[in-house]
């Protein structure tokens, strides 16, 4: 977003909040923050909650563009995407293909593996279909701990650390309930760190990383949203050359997958090796007052504000942004 922007051309706003994923409280959080800040700029912005109204009242109430603040399926995993292109609403961030695969972390790191981008090794097992001997054999393949998480949920809902062998099945069926597809991963020990990007294809630029530092290394769902325990260090503090490193493979994973808009992907440095390993990209992060974007465009000079601003202005439909 280059000058001053035109706050009344963007016409009358939805800011897409809570929906039906099990991240929908985060999301209102998200959605309420967002809202507040665009209204504080001008913006003739109101909530809109998926879960509550069709989103065919998008048209006939005449709003022009949307901000989706939602995260989770149905938010983050191309449905409201596709539901916005036929109604011919730019919205924002990615698109329908990029967010479809992005929500999936194995497909996300199918796409990975084939371009050459490091993420953890592992296995996948479908629910149903998988054996008890199959379930012990994973660390077999990928060392202990292992990581077992449901394929497409956010927030680290749902994400066991396995120690052992007789952790594994409690740990896959946790997992279960939440999705079809269990991802086992090999555990990554080191620096966890996290970088947004903002923007679509040339002009995409990596902010600054965020090295976070959890109690117990335990960066769960409530350490995430709801304590002050978690340390975020921005700068981040790593070796020289380091993050310049980080933030490069980081917009390389990003534009392969076709994302556009704004994203954060979260990585693990290996300890002894220094080598990163991709673990996820989040294509509509958190806006709450614990969310990693707004701190990081914050050490990189963009207010909460601002950053709101640029996204709504980049919002576009998918054919759009291919011809930008």
């Amino acid at each position: 977003m280059s000058g001053p922007v035109d706050v009344k051309s963007f016409g009358k706003v939805a800011v897409l909040m809570g929906g039906q994923s099990a991240e929908r409280e985060v999301s209102l959080m998200s959605g309420a923050g967002v809202l507040k800040a665009l209204q504080s700029k001008g913006v003739d912005a109101h909530a809109f909650d998926p879960a509550e109204r069709d989103l065919v009242e998008l048209k006939r109430k005449g709003f022009k563009r949307c901000f989706i603040a939602l995260h989770g399926r149905f938010g983050e995993d191309g449905t409201v995407q596709g539901a916005l292109e036929l109604l011919g609403i730019p919205y924002t961030g990615s698109g329908v293909m990029a967010s479809a695969i992005a929500i999936d972390k194995t497909m996300t790191k199918r796409v990975w593996v084939a371009e050459g981008i490091p993420t953890p090794k592992y296995q996948l097992l479908r629910r149903g279909l998988f054996t008890r001997e199959q379930v012990i054999q994973v660390p077999d393949e990928l060392g202990l701990p292992v990581i077992v998480k449901p394929a497409r949920e956010g927030s680290s809902i749902g994400v066991t650390k396995a120690q052992g062998y007789s952790e594994m099945q409690d740990a896959v069926t946790k997992a279960a309930e939440l999705d079809a597809d269990i991802l086992c991963e090999q555990f990554v020990s080191g620096d966890e760190v996290t970088c947004p990007v903002l923007g679509t294809g040339d002009t995409a630029r990596a902010l600054p990383v965020i090295r976070i530092v959890a109690p117990e290394g335990n960066y769960d769902y409530q350490n995430k949203y709801f304590t002050d325990d978690t340390k975020y260090l921005v700068p981040c503090g790593l070796p020289e050359g380091e993050e310049a490193a980080i933030q490069e493979i980081v917009l390389k994973a990003y534009k392969v997958l076709g994302c556009r808009g704004w994203g954060r992907i979260d990585v693990m440095i290996d300890g002894k090796t220094r080598k990163p390993y991709l673990l996820e990209i989040n294509t509509s992060p958190g806006m709450t007052g614990h969310s990693l974007v707004p701190m990081s465009a914050r050490a990189a000079g963009i207010s909460y504000e601002d950053l709101c601003l640029m996204l709504l202005a980049d919002a576009a439909l998918d054919q759009e942004a291919k011809t930008k």
